[in-house]
């Protein structure tokens, strides 16, 4: 059921996202998930549907899709992930070259008063957890072919942002925080923004199990990121829905009006919870339940329809504050009414992308 969609998807929905809309993080997602099921399967044909999109983000001249001169986006940063992947499907050197470049952006990044890296020049000052996935499991894997010694910046990045993001009373973390107190959506003490957004949730969650993968026996810190995965895991397991067996959209308010068990952060969370069990981190029930919320979206939301499958119940995009819309909207306060308020998108990468590295994990522990 799940390889028949993933491979009608990466077949038609993927090479026409691309054509409608410029290279970004999304797209990334789905060539990692991709490259995640010819691992987990040991069938090359998930690499195809890879090495068949290449031109989307990469021209022959080596000009690379939506990079910007001068543009500080952490979003972007994450291209070095797809990059890296052709670089080593292809032999080409030109995605070598972009993969170096992607890491170099990182010298000069800049940085909150905390040391994190902040989201975007329009969100400057600003740490959002989708951040930490974005840019820590590429920089991770730079470490590991340079030999550079930086693992204190990456370990130093995870703690502040755990520091300036966790609430222990809920024992979740929040979205986002602006260190500089300005944004409307900070708490004027914290900088915090005010809800529990699940897709963040996985994004910082997942981030956690890569760089540890990467980072242990190369630093003598790695298992801090340890401890921080089983703590915040063990955080948000005590929402999951008992019914569809995932979370909901707004993570610790399941009587909000509008809310939803959302499958993309759904997806995220098992995912950490099986590759955690995978690599030692975490005990064996802590996949079983991984295992469980996965087969509860696929019960929930994956259906066949007359024109083949489709994956429901994706939050599209959430953010924080006015944005590059030209609109300037005024509606992403970060309060949880906002986050329910956000479309839903039928087959919408994050979901899916996400739902094929679960997948990938669950057939792993099954060989």
């Amino acid at each position: 059921m799940w390889l028949e969609y993933f491979s009608q998807y990466l077949e038609t929905a993927f090479p026409r996202f691309l054509q409608e809309k410029a290279w970004n993080y999304k797209d990334d997602l789905c060539v990692i998930g991709a490259a995640d099921l010819a691992d987990a399967t040991g069938d090359e044909r998930w690499n195809r549907y890879i090495t068949d999109n290449g031109g989307w983000l990469m021209s022959e001249d080596g000009t690379v899709a939506n990079w910007k001169e001068n543009e500080n986006n952490i979003d972007k940063v994450s291209f070095g992930k797809s990059l890296r992947i052709l670089r080593d499907l292809t032999g080409d050197a030109r995605y070598g070259k972009g993969v170096m470049k992607a890491y170099a952006f990182l010298d000069t990044y800049p940085r909150t008063r905390t040391g994190n890296f902040w989201h975007k020049d329009i969100y400057p000052n600003q740490v959002w957890l989708d951040g930490l996935y974005m840019a820590m499991p590429f920089y991770a894997k730079c470490l590991t072919e340079t030999g550079d010694d930086r693992w204190d910046d990456i370990m130093d990045q995870f703690q502040s942002a755990h520091h300036l993001l966790w609430d222990e009373r809920k024992r979740l973390y929040v979205h986002g925080c602006d260190v500089s107190r300005r944004a409307d959506w900070a708490d004027p003490v914290t900088g915090r923004s005010p809800a529990v957004w699940l897709r963040a949730e996985g994004w910082y969650l997942m981030a956690l199990a890569d760089v540890y993968e990467l980072a242990e026996g190369r630093t003598g810190r790695a298992e801090e990121l340890a401890a921080l995965l089983k703590n915040g895991l063990d955080g948000i397991l005590s929402y999951q829905d008992a019914a569809a067996h995932m979370f909901f959209q707004v993570v610790d308010e399941p009587e909000l009006a509008g809310n939803y068990p959302e499958t993309s952060g759904s997806a995220m969370i098992a995912y950490a919870l099986m590759k955690g069990t995978r690599l030692g981190i975490l005990d064996q029930s802590y996949g079983e339940r991984g295992s469980q919320v996965l087969d509860g979206i696929r019960d929930t939301y994956l259906k066949e329809e007359a024109d083949g499958w489709h994956l429901y119940g994706i939050c599209a995009s959430a953010g924080l504050g006015a944005g590059p819309d030209p609109h300037n909207r005024k509606d992403r306060t970060g309060k949880p009414e906002y986050y329910v308020s956000e479309a839903q998108m039928t087959d919408n990468q994050h979901g899916t992308a996400a739902c094929m590295m679960a997948v990938s994990e669950q057939l792993r522990k099954k060989k």
